[in-house]
């Protein structure tokens, strides 16, 4: 049930954040004539969503069992896939996400209202279409399909919850640190979808090694146990794996995760100039065919100057600080 609380949450927050900025946005610039056509299309971006959750828990109970078997571990890969491609995403980009939807909803609003409905069906309809495939597969991979939904539901009134707060400007926090931390237990989430997934394939008999278990850890972890429930809602524990299910699940776990919080994958933010016009810069090495080499006594000016009479400059320069100098003393 966390688990999907935590999908439910990060997803979640991530439509409800699009929608405060966009809304936010046009009512800052007086342009509240727009905020219809943006409603329009974060509501049928949300009843997409819905839709497509519902086709997927209805549409697979008519298949055979190895049929929904090979669907669910097929599913399940792609949602990891999406989920860990939108963690990554998110977290470099989270600092400029109000930058880059302030310029679309620039651009649709010159455009026109169709422009206005398609920007905001495809900023929320992506997030609502990952959040209904992840919650799906975890659902499935749960075997319980009351828990992980009041979980993934709790998550999202959560996340409404924050995004109301955070446009009333009663909520303030650090959204890089924290899609950080919540895509690191997300991929752990993750890590255990796939390796269900890849169960739910070997079930199917697309995959073979069924009967090669790992480990069975039942008699101390039952799974019909308060501790096995809770490790199972989490991290989609399973007490007797297979070979390849916890060789898949190690695969992807332990080198997502280092690369992940790896250093320097935050994206620098672009209002501070790479290279600021007052930052110092290295001196250039000398060449040499370089004559732009200062000399003790010559003027900036004569030294910043290029042309085909570099030398004499230089020298020109250096000879009238020396006349300068001469002066002084005389």
């Amino acid at each position: 049930m966390f688990g999907n609380y935590l999908i439910g949450l990060r997803e979640g927050l991530e439509a409800s954040l699009v929608v405060c900025i966009l809304i936010a946005y046009l009512v800052k610039t007086g342009r509240r004539e727009a905020l219809r056509p943006v409603w329009l299309g974060i509501t049928l971006a949300v009843v997409l969503s819905f839709a497509f959750g519902a086709a997927l828990q209805f549409g697979s109970q008519t298949l055979t069992f190895k049929a929904q078997e090979a669907l669910g571990g097929s599913l399940s890969i792609i949602a990891v896939g999406l989920v860990t491609w939108m963690v990554f995403w998110m977290r470099r980009t989270a600092r400029h996400l109000k930058k880059e939807l302030h310029g679309k909803l620039d651009a649709a609003l010159q455009m026109g209202t169709v422009a206005l409905v398609v920007t905001a069906f495809l900023s929320v309809g992506r997030e609502g279409l990952e959040t209904a495939l992840f919650i799906w597969t975890a659902a499935q991979s749960a075997n319980d399909g009351v828990r992980p939904l009041v979980g993934a539901l709790l998550g999202l009134l959560t996340a409404v919850a924050l995004g109301w707060l955070f446009y009333r400007g009663a909520v303030r926090i650090n959204l890089a640190k924290f899609f950080t931390w919540t895509g690191g237990m997300l991929v752990v989430v993750a890590a255990g979808v796939l390796a269900y997934g890849f169960h739910d394939l070997q079930e199917a008999d697309i995959l073979p090694g069924l009967t090669s278990q790992a480990f069975d850890v039942s008699a101390q972890i039952p799974a019909d146990s308060w501790y096995g429930t809770v490790l199972k809602g989490i991290f989609n524990f399973q007490p007797d794996p297979t070979v390849l299910q916890v060789t898949v699940w190690a695969l992807y776990l332990v080198p997502t995760l280092l690369f992940f919080f790896a250093p320097g994958r935050v994206a620098p933010n672009r209002a501070t100039p790479a290279a600021a016009p007052s930052a110092p810069v290295a001196p250039k090495e000398p060449e040499p065919h370089d004559t732009q080499v200062a000399v003790p006594g010559a003027r900036n000016t004569d030294v910043d100057r290029g042309g085909a009479g570099d030398t004499e400059r230089v020298h020109d320069g250096a000879r009238r600080e020396g006349d300068a100098a001469g002066g002084v003393e005389g």
